[in-house]
């Protein structure tokens, strides 16, 4: 009669643990959860389905800063297609001097960028702020090249003295000007045989 009460006993027992299985979980990794099979009646592993969109996706692009990146929106393919593009024809009139306009500014300075937006072709100014030599020879890339420029009080002068035209067409370019505080004041452009100039007139208030 003992014999069997402990044979019941252990049948129970062991009985009870098969029934009670429990997969551990993990704080590094997907939960990992047992269900029962239908075929076969024993306990099967199932995955937890997880979040598959990336939060990288969710973030919002940075907006492009021309100080972190000199070269604006430009792209190297887009760098090779510049400097493959031809320079404009040579005219009569490049050779006179050019005005690119007035800005407005109360900040202390402005940021100057400039780059040949036509045929890479070894173009070089000199840039003048109110009559002194800030810059004396700028080579002209595909990339912008930054000049600071301090301003006084009223009116100020910013002068691009084409030193030659490069091996093709006119001296070209492409100038941006920015406020103190990074906002873009003028895009222009210019076109200047050797001697000619390009000014800008900033005026701070």
């Amino acid at each position: 009669m003992r014999s069997k009460f402990l044979f019941i006993i252990l049948f129970c027992t062991s009985l009870s643990a098969f029934a009670q299985i429990e997969i551990p979980r993990t704080t590094t990794g997907p939960i990992i959860k047992a269900e029962e099979s239908k075929s076969t009646g024993f306990p099967i592993l199932k995955r937890e389905e997880t979040e598959t969109e990336s939060r990288f996706l969710k973030d919002k692009p940075k907006a492009i800063d021309l100080r972190e990146n000199p070269k604006g929106l430009m792209t190297e393919a887009d760098a090779v297609k510049k400097r493959w593009a031809e320079d404009n024809e040579v005219k009569e009139e490049y050779r006179m001097d050019q005005s690119l306009g007035n800005v407005v500014t109360q900040g202390r300075f402005v940021e100057i960028y400039c780059r040949d937006h036509q045929y890479i072709d070894g173009d070089k100014v000199q840039i003048f702020v109110n009559g002194e030599l800030v810059a004396e020879s700028v080579r002209l890339t595909a990339g912008f090249t930054p000049i600071l420029a301090t301003l006084q009080d009223g009116f100020n002068s910013i002068e691009f003295v084409a030193l030659n035209q490069g091996s093709s067409g006119p001296n070209t370019a492409e100038l941006r000007v920015l406020s103190e505080k990074g906002e873009q004041l003028a895009v222009k452009e210019w076109n200047l045989l050797t001697g000619a100039k390009a000014e800008l007139i900033v005026v701070k208030n």
